[in-house]
């Protein structure tokens, strides 16, 4: 296990992560976010939510209403966050291109978060792109946060192999 490196300090402009809350909180996000997949637009919204938690980049959440489903068809299985509940997920399939697991949501979240309740957030390493405003985002690394890096946000960031015990 490696040790966590030594916060980054933010820009003008700009966030660490490191001063982000455990447990997470949610904050509203009125900027445009968008999601492409397999030439299509799989969502687009200016009324999501961002989940903010320290180490990890913020997870972006676009409401349903905002979401394409017919791209999406339920995966199985089930992971269990202890602030926000039981996340189910989903594969988008569009002209025959597939990404199992590119998409989760909390159909029922804890308390905390029932504003989330049926909120899409998508893995940006399993999708075209994904992009805050006009910024394409950059992905967390590994596929359990889902994290989206943008230029406003400084680390280190958790998820790459070592980080864990961070």
């Amino acid at each position: 296990m490696i040790g966590r490196p030594e916060r980054l300090a933010p820009g003008p402009g700009q966030e660490s992560v490191w001063d982000y809350p455990r447990p997470p909180r949610i904050e509203p996000v009125r900027e445009r976010l968008r999601v492409d997949f397999g030439g299509v637009t799989i969502a687009e919204s200016t009324t999501g939510y961002r989940v903010l938690e320290t180490s990890h980049p913020p997870v972006y959440m676009l409401p349903p209403a905002d979401v394409v489903r017919g791209y999406l068809t339920a995966a199985p299985g089930r992971t269990l966050c202890e602030f926000k509940g039981a996340a189910q997920y989903w594969t988008i399939e569009v002209a025959g291109r597939r990404s199992d697991r590119a998409a989760w949501c909390y159909p029922e979240p804890t308390a905390e978060f029932r504003p989330l309740a049926g909120y899409f957030a998508f893995y940006a390493s399993k999708v075209d792109a994904c992009f805050v405003g006009e910024e394409q985002v950059q992905a967390q690394s590994g596929d359990f946060y889902g994290g989206w890096i943008t230029s406003r946000v400084v680390g280190p960031f958790k998820g790459a192999p070592g980080t864990w015990g961070w």
